[in-house]
């Protein structure tokens, strides 16, 4: 006779399986750890921004509907990335050197949550499933 049995086919179905469910959350998290490099690079061209606009002004931008005079397209009050990942917006915290910039994401990232960086260039974020070096990496 030729052909599979169905215990073969059942032995290969559940290899599979496995394989799969071992990968999955691996390239899980390599997706986002991209969309984060996407936030990270977004943040960092901001405070480049900032920095740029505060050599010319003697200020820094602390309200994030004024985002616009660093050059950026804000759209209720935020600044979008380029695929929708992540929204930035700027506030002025005490002790932060002169503002606080906060990537919020939305891509269901809960272990390292929102990024934010300081004029200090003091990095965390929002989550506590990762260390801020594991999330700024």
């Amino acid at each position: 006779m030729k052909g599979f049995t169905l215990i073969e086919v059942m032995i290969v179905v559940a290899i599979i399986g496995i394989l799969a469910a071992i990968a999955y959350p691996s390239y899980d998290e390599y997706i986002k750890r991209g969309h984060r490099s996407e936030g990270m690079a977004q943040l960092n061209d901001i405070a480049a921004r900032q920095e740029r606009y505060y050599a010319q002004a003697h200020t820094y931008i602390t309200a994030s509907a004024d985002l616009d005079k660093l050059g950026l397209t804000v759209s209720s009050g935020k600044v979008e990335s380029a695929t929708g990942k992540y929204a930035v917006t700027v506030d002025k915290v005490d002790k932060d050197g002169g503002y606080t910039l906060t990537a919020t994401q939305n891509f269901g990232d809960t272990k390292c949550g929102n990024l934010t960086l300081n004029a200090l260039g003091t990095k965390d974020r929002s989550g506590s499933g990762k260390t801020i070096n594991d999330c700024w990496k």
